[in-house]
């Protein structure tokens, strides 16, 4: 029962969002309350729902905070220089700007930190891709794509929690799927190619023979003249590479980095309260939009998890496998790493159902790698989980709708996955039968 509830909370919720008859807000909190007083639960619910807001209030604080500072980077003309560059570099041609889009995000994933992964790539080309004109949400969609196969590192998270949970080394993990991951990043840079000739026949290419100065503000990502700090442009380029790297070595918390980068900024470049005023009120609409839908999937987690769902729902799925079907437990894994990921999350996934698969499977002659390999294969559509916090970070930065963007990456992540894991049978990462 726990179980059947806890796939119909999951499926109500992706289907008001998609259908847009709610909003992600919304849709947020009524839905679990709703369901959590179909399980039984009652005034219980108002400590879970804490419970869950209180284990995801880091984030929130960070993306307020990385939300506020880009902000504050874009209005003083930050990135304005570097758009008009890779303006020439790229030609004006969507082709090359799609592609590289890949390119960037596979360099920058291989930190392991989604968020880091996000808000470098969306800060270098959300400006390249508005003064072109092309979809964010292609944008949007390579940049996760990118980010889930390049998070299979074992520092990237699912590897080292799966190999924690098999008590095998990383590397016995990672290292046979390299390969697949490779091919993986091939087949998204032809995603990349397809769309960016999409883009090309219905925009054209923009041309600029060089980056000339440009007094009527036509090439620019600052919208605000008055906000604009050109002589600061280097001190604001320093304290932003000296952000980054001290977000990719993980020396401070994400949330008190920002909120440090945050107050320096605003010294540095609107000291007078009046002005930094004008700034915080420019970008409050996209703060608190944030903000409120990270707060309310902590409530959609905290009743998640405090029903019990989250750990009926990987069961039931368990107990649908016939026993016929032990020999062929390896694609079945990476086959049910879609689903496990996408309705509860990488923790329950990877300490709670692969080790009982891993089991089963040895039974045949399936070695626990084998299954720790094939279980991370589904990454790649775990990220549109409503239960992943740094893809509202992303979606955010993008400009665009979480359901938008879900509605229109699925298919392709869905495609990711496949090729992976098609490419790792093949490749003998994983037996297809024991």
């Amino acid at each position: 029962m726990l179980a059947l509830l806890g796939f119909a909370m999951v499926a109500t919720f992706m289907t008001l969002i998609m259908t847009r008859r709610a909003a992600p807000l919304v849709a947020l909190i009524v839905v679990p309350v709703v369901f959590g007083l179909i399980a039984g639960h009652g005034l219980d619910l108002g400590p879970m729902m804490l419970e869950g807001v209180k284990k995801i209030a880091p984030t929130g604080v960070m993306i307020m905070f990385a939300i506020l500072y880009f902000g504050l980077m874009i209005d003083a003309g930050l990135f304005d220089p570097a758009v008009r560059r890779l303006l020439v570099l790229v030609r004006g041609d969507p082709v090359r700007v799609v592609v590289g889009t890949v390119v960037l995000a596979v360099g920058v994933s291989l930190d392991g930190d989604g968020s880091t992964t996000y808000m470098v790539t969306v800060a270098a080309l959300l400006p390249l891709y508005a003064r072109l004109g092309l979809n964010p949400l292609i944008m949007a969609c390579l940049i996760m794509l990118s980010s889930g196969v390049m998070n299979l590192t074992p520092w990237g998270g699912p590897t080292a929690r799966a190999a924690t949970a098999l008590q095998v080394d990383p590397a016995a993990l990672f290292l046979p799927m390299v390969p697949a991951m490779a091919v993986g990043v091939v087949w998204l840079l032809l995603l990349a190619w397809v769309y960016g000739r999409r883009e090309r026949r219905r925009l054209g290419v923009l041309t600029l023979d060089r980056p000339a100065p440009d007094p009527e503000g036509l090439i620019t990502v600052s919208t605000d003249p008055a906000a604009r700090r050109p002589r600061l442009l280097w001190v604001n380029a320093g304290l932003t590479l000296a952000l980054l790297i001290t977000l990719v070595t993980g020396l401070v918390p994400l949330a008190v980095l920002f909120m440090a980068g945050f107050a320096i900024a605003s010294l540095i470049n609107y000291p007078q309260p009046e002005a930094l005023r004008a700034r915080i009120a420019a970008h409050a609409p996209n703060v608190i939009a944030m903000v409120a839908v990270i707060f309310s999937a902590g409530i959609f987690t905290g009743v998640l998890t405090g029903t019990g769902m989250v750990e009926a729902m990987p069961r039931s799925l368990l107990a649908l496998i016939p026993p016929q079907m032990g020999p062929y437990l390896a694609p079945i894994t990476a086959a049910l790493s879609l689903p496990m990921t996408f309705f509860i999350s990488n923790d329950a996934f990877y300490f709670g159902v692969v080790p009982i698969l891993a089991e089963a499977a040895s039974h045949y002659g399936i070695s626990k790698e084998a299954i720790g390999s094939a279980s991370l294969i589904g990454q790649p559509f775990h990220l549109l989980s409503p239960l992943v916090p740094s893809t509202y970070l992303l979606v955010s930065l993008a400009g665009v709708e979480f359901g938008d963007h879900q509605r229109f990456t699925w298919p392709w992540a869905v495609a990711t996955c496949a090729v992976m894991g098609v490419a790792a049978a093949m490749l003998g990462v994983f037996p297809v039968w024991g």
